[in-house]
C-alpha cells in the first residue's frame, strides 16, 4: 500500500513539474514575442497587448502631460522613455525615467510624476541655444555652460553668437557678455576664436583681426571701442590689432600690392547651411 502512494505521489510530482515547465516555456515565449514586437504591426489584434491589459486593471498610461517644450517634440521623450499613451505603466520607476531625461543633451533638468492609476506628468526645462561653436569642422549649438546640443538644426540660429576652437564653448558665456558691453562693437565681430584655451582672437565682418590679451580683457574692448569711436579705427585699412601686451596695441597695416578679400566665418557658416 505504502509502495502504490509513494508512487502515486511521484507521479503527480512529475505531472505537475511537466504543467509548470510547459506554462513557464509558454509564458517565456509570449513574453518575447510581445516584448520584440513580432506581432504589433499596424492592424495586428495583439498591438499594444501589454497596455490593453494593464488598461484592464486601470495601469495603462492614459494620460500623459509633458510641459516645457519649446524647440522638440514629446514623441523624442516617449521614445527614451519607452513609454506612449495607451502603454503599460506596470514596473514604470519614475526616478529612474527623470534619470533617462537628464541624461539627454538638450535636457537641463525634468520631473517625472506618476498619478495613479493611470496619468504621468512630464516636466522638461530645456537648454537654451546661446551660441555656435566651431570645431574641428564640426557646428554644434551650445547653451550657457558650453553644453553641446544635438536635435536641434543650425538653419535658423545664423544669428547666434559664433566661437571657435578646443574650450571655446566653455568660454563662450565670458567674452559674450564683455562684448554685449560694447554693442557698436559687438555688431561687427563675426566669429571669437579661442587661442590656447586662454585668450580670444576676434574676426570682424571686414576681415580685420583683433588679438586680445589673456587678462584684462574688458580694459582692452574699452579701449578698441573707444578709438574706434572717436577715430574709425576698426574702419581704416589695417589687418591685425594686437593688444595680448598689457597697456600696448600694435597695429598692422594692410598692404594694397598684395591685398587678399576673404570671406568672414559668419559668412562661410551662412554657405554651409
Amino acid at each position: 500500500m505504502k509502495t502504490l502512494i509513494a508512487k502515486l505521489s511521484s507521479s503527480r510530482a512529475h505531472l505537475f513539474a511537466r504543467m509548470f515547465s510547459i506554462l513557464f516555456l509558454a509564458g517565456a515565449i509570449a513574453h518575447g514575442t510581445l516584448r520584440g514586437g513580432i506581432l504589433d504591426y499596424e492592424g495586428s489584434p495583439l498591438r499594444n497587448m501589454s497596455g490593453k491589459l494593464a488598461s484592464m486593471v486601470g495601469m495603462a498610461a492614459e494620460d500623459i502631460r509633458v510641459s516645457g517644450l519649446t524647440h522638440h517634440d514629446p514623441e523624442l521623450l516617449f521614445h527614451a522613455l519607452g513609454v506612449r499613451p495607451g502603454a503599460s505603466l506596470l514596473g514604470f520607476d519614475a526616478a529612474e525615467a527623470r534619470r533617462t531625461l537628464e541624461g539627454m543633451d538638450w535636457v537641463a533638468a525634468a520631473t517625472v510624476q506618476r498619478q495613479y492609476p493611470n496619468r504621468l506628468d512630464i516636466n522638461v526645462a530645456e537648454r537654451v541655444p546661446f551660441a555656435i561653436w566651431q570645431h574641428g569642422g564640426a557646428y554644434s549649438l551650445i547653451d550657457k555652460a558650453g553644453v553641446a546640443m544635438g536635435g536641434l538644426e543650425l538653419m535658423g540660429q545664423s544669428h547666434l553668437p559664433l566661437v571657435t576652437g578646443a574650450g571655446a564653448n566653455l568660454g563662450a558665456a565670458e567674452i559674450i557678455n564683455q562684448l554685449e558691453a560694447y554693442p557698436l562693437l559687438f555688431k561687427k565681430v563675426s566669429a571669437a576664436a579661442r587661442v590656447g584655451q586662454r585668450r580670444w582672437t576676434l574676426y570682424l565682418s571686414n576681415g580685420v583681426k583683433v588679438a586680445l590679451p589673456a587678462e584684462f580683457v574688458d580694459d582692452a574692448l574699452g579701449q578698441l571701442n573707444k578709438l574706434d569711436a572717436e577715430a574709425g579705427l576698426l574702419s581704416k585699412a589695417v589687418s591685425l590689432i594686437d593688444m595680448r601686451s598689457s597697456g600696448q596695441m600694435t597695429v598692422s597695416v594692410i598692404e594694397i600690392t598684395n591685398t587678399k578679400v576673404t570671406a568672414p566665418l559668419g559668412d562661410k557658416l551662412a554657405q554651409k547651411q
